[in-house]
């Protein structure tokens, strides 16, 4: 077999087996195709997802279905104001030893697990929120001078109200940076609502299979990696990058009127990893201009840090991100802002 045709059958192996997860997610989850697959990008990239809709649009279905559908530990923590960071890492109890001594021990928090779905996590206190960082950037925790690794592949799933909602607290920027996606979950259709009151309201019991371990995600991570990004789609890539920054070579004038701040370097990493996962959905082991704009909005969005003119005029950062997707060229010969 030439190593065109081994790359061929990886790239036709993986899509296979993303429609199986997918597939029995579709048992449970009714439409929202774009939130799923943002969804799974996550997943096989070994990056956390931040899903953000008002109550009740079934974020927290979606992230519980895909722990069913994989074969990983999987925990939840409902995020409250009067959370502490002990509730999540875990803290030092004082426990009895058979000899009758008395010694601290650490008794392990619900982080420790595969996949953690953190719901309404913007209603605790940043304080807590903060908890998470150490754990979703190099998944290992730290408590009382001791490092803990935690169990690979390790995903944080996380679902938050919008910041309008009463008792709602903003995400550090430090965060909102560790988060591969930001997904926005909007209403369901006609059709699509009809579907969702059938299959809940007549008493049909329907739960996914079980379809994938964690050695096979962590083997799908490491093939993702190896996808091709041609150096012309890679300068495609650093210069949209570039055209968030204010004042920057590369801004553009939507950004210079509205951004406070661009997106940092693992905005040009997502995007890239991201893209990957559509050139093997695609059937192709190299990564096109198409991969990186559709994955632009979703990598970038939480990334960006609007200025007070934006907020005073309502422009929102998907706005700024697409216009800055239809100014910064393909061509490296026409990048900067006239």
């Amino acid at each position: 077999m030439s190593v065109a045709q081994s790359i061929e059958k990886q790239a036709e192996e993986f899509a296979a087996r993303y429609k199986a997860v997918r597939e029995q997610l579709g048992r449970v989850i009714v439409g929202h195709s774009d939130i799923v697959h943002g969804v799974l990008t996550c997943l096989f990239v070994g990056g956390h997802c931040l899903l953000e809709g008002v109550p009740g649009l079934g974020k927290t279905l979606l992230v519980r279905t895909l722990a069913q559908t994989l074969d990983l530990h999987f925990s939840r923590i409902q995020f409250t104001p009067d959370l502490m960071p002990a509730d999540i890492l875990g803290t030092n109890m004082v426990v009895e030893t058979p000899e009758g001594k008395r010694v601290f021990e650490f008794q392990k928090g619900p982080i420790f697990t595969q996949i953690c779905l953190a719901d309404e996590i913007n209603r605790a206190t940043p304080k807590t929120q903060s908890a998470l960082l150490e754990a979703m950037q190099e998944r290992r925790v730290s408590i009382a001078g001791k490092i803990f690794e935690l169990e690979a592949p390790f995903f944080v799933m996380a679902t938050q109200n919008p910041l309008e909602q009463e008792g709602t607290y903003p995400l550090p920027e430090a965060q909102l940076d560790r988060f591969f996606f930001k997904l926005i979950v909007g209403y369901s259709g006609r059709e699509e609502l009809s579907a969702i009151i059938d299959r809940t309201t007549r008493g049909v019991d329907v739960s996914p299979d079980k379809v994938m371990d964690g050695q096979e995600i962590v083997k799908w991570q490491r093939l993702i990696r190896e996808v091709i990004v041609a150096p012309h789609v890679q300068d495609y890539i650093v210069r949209l990058t570039l055209a968030t920054h204010p004042q920057g070579e590369f801004a553009q004038p939507i950004t210079n009127q509205y951004l406070r701040w661009g997106a940092s370097p693992r905005g040009a990493q997502t995007v890239t990893l991201a893209a990957k996962v559509r050139a093997l959905l695609s059937g192709r082991y190299n990564v096109s201009f198409e991969d990186v704009r559709r994955v632009f909005l979703p990598a970038m969005r939480h990334r960006v840090i609007l200025n007070f003119e934006a907020q005073a005029e309502g422009v929102d950062t998907d706005h700024v991100l697409t216009e800055v997707l239809k100014k910064v060229s393909e061509k490296a010969d026409d990048t900067k802002a006239a």
